[in-house]
Formats: structure tokens, sequence, C-alpha cells
């Protein structure tokens, strides 16, 4: 084979990769831990091109990774798995954020300080029933520092 065709099939075959690629996975972070607490979160911005469920994470750092919502009723926090995993409409970012829908990492096998980066594996559910596998390596954030924020007093 020619090194002109060699070059157009890695083409052809990264963009059959990119065209399977339905789900994309933006800003994923988890927040740092203290010595002996054994669970941290995994926020995130993932959006399903074709629409799906987030229906599984894994995480060599944890035990268990849960699919989780946290909410408000009244002045009482709830947070509670979703075992059905997390719905995502087609084409629209869905937020991971403390307060909200959120991955918990439970069982954590080490602590996790800011600079260290924390391998977690998504499991999508497209419509079509077909299934979906993403590898992040997600950094970990400082204890008291949400994504994004640096706090000036």
């Amino acid at each position: 084979m020619t090194p002109i065709r060699l070059i157009a099939a890695a083409l052809a075959l990264t963009a059959a990769a990119a065209a399977q690629a339905q789900t994309t996975v933006k800003d994923a972070w988890v927040r740092g831990t203290v010595a002996q607490q054994k669970a941290t979160g995994l926020f995130a911005q993932i959006t399903s091109a074709q629409g799906g469920k987030l229906v599984a994470v894994r995480s060599a750092v944890a035990g268990v990774a849960e699919i989780h919502e946290m909410s408000m009723d009244g002045n009482v926090m709830k947070m509670r798995a979703l075992s059905g995993g997390l719905e995502l409409p087609a084409g629209k970012a869905v937020e991971l954020k403390p307060g909200g829908y959120h991955v918990m990492l439970l069982d954590l096998k080490q602590p996790l300080k800011e600079g260290d980066s924390v391998p977690v594996t998504l499991v999508v559910e497209g419509k079509d029933g077909k299934q979906e596998t993403i590898e992040l390596k997600a950094p970990v954030k400082a204890l008291k520092t949400p994504a994004g924020e640096s706090h000036k007093h």
C-alpha cells in the first residue's frame, strides 16, 4: 500500500471512530478528599448527540461508583442513587454538579489530592440499546474550591 493510501485509510478509520462517538464529556473533575474520607463526587458536562442514558460508572480508585441526584425537600437535603440511570436528552448538555446530578465514588482506596488524575469509565446506552464506553482521566480539584471558581476575599 502506498503512503498516501495508508494515510487515507488511517483518516477513514479516525473519521469512523469519531462518527461512532455519540457522547462527549467536558470539564470533568473530581473533588479532593481528606485523609480518612471514603467518598467524593465526579462532576462534568455530558452531551449525547442522539440521546440516551448514563447507565454505569466505574473507577479503579473506588470500590463503588454510583449515579446520584441531590435535591432539597424544604430544608432537607436528599441524595439518592439513580438505579435506572440518568437520561441524556439528544443534543442537550446534562450537567453533573455539586447540588444536582453527580457521580459518587464510594469506598475510596486512597485519598485524592489536588493534581491527581482519576480514571473513570462511563457507560452510555443509546436509544438503539447499543452501549458506548467513555474513558476519562478526571483531574482532582482542591477540596474547598468548586470547579472554575477562585475565591477572592
